[in-house]
């Protein structure tokens, strides 16, 4: 639990997040000027023109005015109910790794178990439109990271986003776990088919966080705004698919102007996806093949013992990402292995195989049935592993 604030302070705090045209870095010039929002609530419209630029002025006036005086009310309301909170920079929950950022949030909205900010963090992010093999890396890197106690962190999209939720979700109830940042209010789901991944992380001690106030809509300029609180929370920035074009690099970006370390997974060189992943490591950033060795990177911060008992990790992920792992799952198929590791028409598996195309059919149905391949819109076939 934060500790609590005067109803006048949470309003002044709020108020404050709700002045249009004011954002984190102006509001800190603000308050600079003022001991505390409340003293910039408890002064006169005279008293404030004298003090501060027009513009702002403005803006304050607009939010003392009737509509966001009835959001502040539906906030405080909201926050009554149990797991739900408002975060301020001056209470203890609020995240000390994000405090420290440049434009840090003026107002945080929290649903869930607020221990997981206590715990180091670690970004996965990527693409929406992620292959089979990036939407496993991304599962498969966060329960590892999980199970070795980090917070997995991540912006709900669809793709690499939901399936490092996922990976963290299935690493256990007692380990990491997750938080999710919202490009929306916390009482909007979006995108709307997640609204049972959302549950799931609610009931298993996860986090939903966002700066936006109740029943804002997704909006595409939301997210790099929340793409900078995936950063700012975590140690560090794992990209696993990304075109050179996208919120992904835009968030590693960030990240590095944080100073926090960013990560990124290569690919197949054919692959638009891979370029972002690829422009990242030619920067600088550190190559990973392993969720060791971002744990190796990170070990000065090894999370400390915390309130989530941990648990020996189940048998089937001690193996994750290792070489022989790998072999003993993969199929023995001379089909398995003329797809190699990029999508591949059927004409080219036939010229790689010279199999009978009668035979070569009976093949792929049988890998595919067997969940070892799949078929992608384009036709092209694309190995998977299937996950337990």
């Amino acid at each position: 639990m934060p500790h609590t604030l005067s109803t006048e302070m949470l309003t002044a705090w709020l108020r404050l997040s709700m002045t249009p045209g004011l954002g984190p870095i102006s509001a800190q010039r603000l308050l600079s000027h003022f001991s505390c929002p409340l003293a910039v609530e408890q002064c006169s419209p005279q008293q404030l023109a004298a003090r501060i630029p027009k513009a702002i002025y403005d803006g304050l006036l607009v939010a003392r005015g009737e509509a966001v005086t009835l959001h502040i009310h539906q906030a405080l309301k909201w926050a009554l109910e149990p797991d739900q909170f408002i975060l301020t920079p001056d209470q203890s929950a609020y995240p000390a790794q994000l405090q420290h950022t440049a434009d840090a949030p003026i107002v945080l909205y929290a649903k869930g178990d607020l221990a997981r900010l206590k715990q180091p963090a670690l970004a996965i992010v990527g693409a929406r439109n992620a292959t089979a093999d990036g939407l496993e890396h991304a599962h498969d890197f966060a329960c590892t990271l999980a199970h070795h106690g980090w917070c997995i962190v991540s912006g709900l999209a669809q793709g690499i986003d939901a399936a490092a939720h996922r990976g963290a979700l299935h690493a256990g109830l007692t380990v990491g776990g997750t938080i999710a940042v919202l490009g929306t209010g916390a009482d909007v789901v979006y995108p709307r088919q997640h609204a049972e991944l959302t549950r799931r992380i609610l009931n298993t001690r996860g986090l939903l966080l966002t700066e936006f106030p109740l029943g804002t809509p997704a909006r595409p300029h939301h997210f790099p705004r929340r793409n900078r609180i995936v950063a700012g929370l975590s140690h560090g920035v794992l990209v696993v698919e990304a075109a050179l074009k996208s919120g992904s690099l835009l968030t590693a970006k960030l990240a590095v102007e944080m100073n926090r370390e960013v990560f990124a997974i290569p690919g197949s060189i054919v692959s638009p996806l891979s370029r972002g992943p690829h422009a990242l490591i030619q920067e600088g950033a550190k190559l990973v093949e392993r969720a060791e060795d971002i744990l190796e990177e990170l070990s000065t911060f090894s999370p400390p013992a915390f309130t989530f008992a941990k648990r020996s990790a189940p048998q089937t992920l001690t193996t994750a990402f290792t070489a022989d792992a790998a072999s003993k799952a993969e199929p023995r198929s001379p089909v398995w292995d003329a797809i190699g590791y990029d999508p591949v028409t059927e004409d080219t598996i036939q010229q790689r195989t010279n199999m009978l195309p009668a035979l070569l059919q009976c093949e792929l149905l049988s890998l595919e049935l067997n969940g070892d391949i799949a078929r992608q819109p384009n036709g092209r076939i694309v190995r998977t592993r299937r996950r337990s």
